[in-house]
């Protein structure tokens, strides 16, 4: 670290699907300086852009879902505006990395090139982003994650590639239906004239930066690339069956699809100086750095190299492997983190909230959770199996179901208890994350950090610790947006030759608590032959098969 005494901040933003938010770390202490973050919704600078209460604009059809770009613009100068009022030394950000929802882009036509240019003029600063850049657009809206309705599109790629083994192999996923690429073939199939007049398509973690430095043109980074179905996952580039099968029959062909596509670059790459827009109206150092940016997901994992399991509404596993290992079913997805270390991205849809649901059905939603921590006490790890999954899911690929109950070591029927129903829930749904990441998970006995309001439970978190068989550590809640700060404080020390331990760094800037090793008795209880997982496998998939 530089011995320097003038403050050296690293920002980090997160346009997610409700806000933009914001992250100041101190590159010299770790420590974080600010906080911040604009609902799109709440803020009267930026709810009316004619989003819902869903947070998209009203779809033409089911399983749209768009968001309007100027949104992201103006989030932007109001998020700025205010870090100026709070205060905020904007003089000495020297360095700003972002992160973006994942699948999200934009298409920018033959103005855009111009209109960013102009970012870097003297006194450019007197119309909002909003208005300086609302020509830039060949497709009016953002279609972001939460697109659904490329069932056809992605059938077509999948097929044209060789079928789901030769896709995983590409692209190290199977093409989910919100992945770029089969979003933009839908696209260009439905509105083809916006297609032709599109000269490049940005993801949303990279139109950010492009506005940050006046660059139209900056590159995409390999983490959110990822997310496109159009990157070969090993080599890092564009590749050419997946180009060719997404491009197929559409105008000008695969050249012309290809031309649309920005470069690819690590992500914690330099790719220029701050705009003289943001100095003259924010007074940015000129020579504040800006980094390529990543999605959400890569740069959530930044602040913890090993594997990361976090216990929200939904259950996210982020597994570190050796950049070779996929996921043969397809569930999980091959990913980059935020500064280039390989992952797989497992989500399973029916987390937490089966958890919060249960205590609702014995009337304990506004007694805390401190009657279901009780109840975990009295029951044994692995005695209760209940599945319920009220969602339809992804990891594993199975239909929504009511509560089916079985005691772990019979095939009878449990009846209904509160500590059999929630041990049951927790030990099912934690379990079917686990077995479901075996395939692409190496044997270790490093640690597994943990995030999430779960790690508050110290019965959960033995359970964790006893299913994985590894010592479990909590972990306080990141986000992306700190990701981002980690992201851009290694990214500037790079650029500037400049030594960067990362888990120093990391561990600083996100706490960890105390580690709970798992007990000999539950591991025993989960992983001895003929128990708890094997037979929770067994009467999952029967489960399945019979609703399916």
């Amino acid at each position: 670290m530089s011995d320097t005494k003038e403050p050296r901040l690293a920002l980090g933003l997160d346009s997610s699907t409700q806000s933009l938010s914001a992250i100041i770390i101190d590159i010299d202490t770790a420590e974080k300086c600010f906080e911040y973050s604009l609902d799109y919704r709440a803020d009267n600078r930026l709810n009316e852009f004619g989003i819902g209460e869903d947070y998209i604009l009203p779809p033409q059809e089911e399983g749209e879902a768009e968001q309007p770009p100027l949104m992201y613009l103006a989030s932007l100068d109001a998020l700025f505006t205010d870090m100026r009022i709070e205060g905020v030394p904007l003089e000495d950000v020297v360095v700003i990395n972002t992160s973006g929802q994942q699948h999200g882009h934009v298409y920018l036509d033959k103005n855009a090139a111009g209109l960013f240019l102009e970012l870097h003029e003297s006194d450019c600063s007197k119309a909002g982003l909003k208005t300086r850049l609302d020509r830039c657009f060949a497709y009016p809206t953002a279609p972001i994650w939460m697109t659904a309705n490329t069932v056809e599109q992605t059938n077509h790629v999948r097929e044209k590639v060789g079928g789901k083994a030769r896709m995983i192999e590409l692209s190290g996923s199977d093409t989910p239906l919100r992945f770029t690429g089969a979003v933009m073939r839908r696209v260009a199939e439905q509105f083809p004239g916006h297609y032709e007049e599109t000269l490049n398509i940005q993801l949303i973690s990279s139109f950010i930066p492009a506005v940050l430095t006046g660059n139209s043109l900056v590159p995409i980074d390999y983490g959110n690339a990822c997310g496109m179905s159009l990157m070969n996952y090993r080599s890092k580039e564009w590749d050419a069956e997946l180009l060719a099968a997404t491009a197929d029959g559409l105008p000008g062909g695969v050249a012309a699809f290809r031309q649309k596509l920005p470069m690819l670059m690590p992500s914690d790459t330099v790719i220029g100086r701050i705009a003289q827009y943001f100095i003259d109206k924010y007074d940015f150092d000129p020579r504040c750095s800006v980094v390529v940016g990543s999605g959400d997901n890569p740069q959530a994992k930044v602040p913890v190299s090993g594997d990361l399991l976090s216990l929200g509404t939904s259950f996210v596993n982020m597994v570190s492997t050796d950049g070779d290992t996929l996921d043969p079913e397809g569930f999980a997805n091959a990913m980059y983190d935020g500064v280039c270390r390989p992952f797989m991205f497992g989500c399973r849809t029916n987390g937490a909230m089966v958890w919060d649901a249960v205590r609702s059905r014995y009337g304990l939603a506004k007694e805390g959770y401190a009657p279901a921590e009780a109840a975990l006490r009295e029951t044994s790890p692995g005695h209760f199996m209940t599945f319920w999954q009220p969602k339809t899911e992804s990891f594993p690929v199975s239909p929504a179901f009511d509560i089916i109950r079985y005691r772990s070591s019979s095939s009878e029927p449990e009846s209904a208890t509160l500590a059999g129903d929630y041990a049951g829930v927790v030990e099912t749904s934690l379990a079917a994350v686990y077995v479901y990441s075996q395939v692409f998970a190496k044997e270790t006995q490093a640690p597994l950090f943990v995030t999430g309001g779960a790690t508050e439970s110290p019965e959960i978190m033995r359970r964790v610790a006893g299913i994985w068989n590894r010592t479990a550590v909590p972990v306080e809640k990141g986000g992306a947006a700190l990701g981002a700060a980690v992201a851009g404080a290694k990214a500037y020390c790079d650029d500037n030759d400049e030594a960067f331990d990362m888990e120093t760094f990391s561990a600083a800037v996100l706490k960890r608590g105390e580690p709970i090793h798992p007990k000999p008795a539950d591991v025993a209880a989960y992983h001895g032959e003929g128990e708890y997982l094997q037979r929770f496998r067994q009467a999952y998939e029967r489960i399945i098969k019979r609703k399916s």
